[in-house]
């Protein structure tokens, strides 16, 4: 996957993103649960909660100078192990509307700026 704008985000933005999604997978876990790919062993609303709070202990890590760089490179293994998630919201949205589709079909890259923003962190 490759980021051809060679977009990243900040620590401080990168922190944000994660603290949020993390917040909204355990206050709206519904549509996470419904784009966790059928394979994934457990049920869905488990991987929602799990990947939420692997969310919230990587976004507190980057917030301390000494955890950084392990937290850095805990978010590219996060934002890799969740991209099947990503592809499954694509595959549910694209035959929905023109909207969801861009919308989906738009997610997909922005992953690989979101694993360049942490890979750079963790330097």
């Amino acid at each position: 996957m490759s980021n051809p704008m060679n977009l990243t985000l900040s620590r401080p933005a990168l922190t944000a993103v994660l603290a949020g999604a993390g917040v909204l997978h355990f206050l709206k876990p519904q549509p996470f649960d419904r784009i966790v790919p059928g394979w994934v062993p457990g049920s869905a609303r488990r991987a929602t909660y799990l990947s939420g709070a692997a969310e919230l202990a990587i976004a507190a890590g980057l917030s301390h100078p000494t955890t950084r760089k392990h937290a850095a490179k805990a978010a590219a293994a996060l934002f890799v192990a969740v991209f099947p998630g990503n592809i499954e919201m694509a595959r549910q949205w694209v035959p929905q509307s023109h909207t969801k589709a861009a919308i989906s079909l738009l997610r997909l890259p922005l992953q690989a700026t979101l694993i360049q923003s942490a890979l750079k962190i963790a330097r």
